[in-house]
């Protein structure tokens, strides 16, 4: 068509034609193009599941009632039925973590286990710290990690010996190259139904592994730390609303959540972050070596309003959210994760 020259458009009103109207078109009918060629693209393409997906809302997690089982303290992940999901399958990151080194304690299993994977695939090399009987857990863990393309370090030990703890520390960051982030996630439970039958060696052993070892790992974690580094302790609904056969257990995870809340003010000054996660009931190795009397473990889970147990990979995020840089202004929180029961 001729310049000057005037054409009727579908409305059969006189269109000019220009220079702009007609770059216009040309740059419609690209765009219709390349959408056309992105959804061809994309119909060609699986789709990836993981975090954020659709096919992660109506995903069925298992309920009770649950067979009864037991085993020795303190228990394997990959001997439960059913097995817990800690995100092997579905956790996706997305370099929230890229280049930060990362100590956890009881990282073999449970929820240690779900933040292990994650800040892998968030990009963060992580060590690891375990009973030596649950080594064969803690192989599985490694080489999660390792297939995340991000270094494992594997620290067995156990943490009721200060010596060892400081050793545990030392160790993670030497071998990392620093530490920048702790979670101090190793715990006993064990039921017990009356004051009468709580043994002073239960409770001296339940106090060491919650609260002594939670001390000693973050006294000896802090000189580590850079400004910017988080530590994450996990706590539980216990500490708002104790079990009557969890009164060791409960009323150490009470004074956790006062220790994050102390030592987040200590630290604020160090821009060091210090928060906890406080899980309802989780579906753990801690239940099925004497957390829960059987009867109870038939039907674990399900008094919440969901009517289940949180799997631990379900978690994974509350530990991830609170390590990152998006958290800087988090500190002296309790992030509570329990299918809507407890507080807070």
């Amino acid at each position: 068509m001729e310049q000057g020259k005037t054409a009727q458009d579908s409305a059969g009103q006189d269109v000019k034609p220009s220079r702009r109207r007609f770059v216009g078109a040309v740059a419609t009918t690209l765009a219709a193009a390349g959408t056309a060629a992105a959804s061809g693209a994309m119909a060609q393409q699986p789709v990836e599941r993981g975090q954020g997906s659709g096919a992660l809302r109506n995903r069925k997690f298992p309920r009770p009632p649950f067979p009864r089982q037991q085993q020795e303290w303190p228990a394997l992940a990959g001997k439960m039925t059913p097995r817990p999901d800690h995100g092997e399958t579905t956790y996706r990151g997305s370099g929230r973590l890229a280049g930060r080194k990362a100590l956890i304690t009881g990282g073999d299993s449970g929820m240690g286990r779900a933040a292990a994977i994650a800040y892998a695939r968030e990009g963060a090399d992580v060590a690891i710290n375990y009973l030596p009987f649950e080594e064969p857990d803690a192989q599985e863990v490694k080489a999660l990690i390792e297939k995340a393309g991000r270094k494992a370090v594997l620290l067995p030990g156990d943490i009721r010996d200060e010596a060892f703890c400081k050793t545990l520390v030392d160790k993670a960051a030497e071998q990392l190259g620093g530490l920048d982030i702790l979670v101090s996630n190793a715990a006993r439970q064990q039921s017990v139904d009356s004051i009468l039958e709580l043994t002073t060696e239960q409770f001296d052993w339940t106090i060491k592994t919650n609260l002594y070892a939670n001390f000693w790992i973050c006294k000896a974690a802090v000189p580590h730390m850079r400004a910017g580094g988080a530590i994450i302790v996990t706590a539980s609904v216990q500490a708002y609303d104790p079990s009557p056969n969890l009164l060791d257990y409960a009323q150490t995870k009470a004074a956790q959540v006062a220790f994050v809340k102390s030592l987040a003010k200590q630290l604020a000054e160090k821009n060091i972050r210090v928060n906890a996660v406080a899980p309802g009931p989780v579906w753990t190795p801690l239940q099925v070596c004497g957390g829960q009397e059987q009867d109870a473990l038939v039907n674990f889970g399900g008094d919440t309003p969901m009517k289940r147990p949180g799997q631990p990979g379900e978690l994974a995020l509350a530990y991830v959210t609170l390590a990152a840089d998006d958290s800087s202004y988090t500190t002296g929180h309790v992030y509570g994760v329990a299918g809507g029961s407890g507080q807070p």
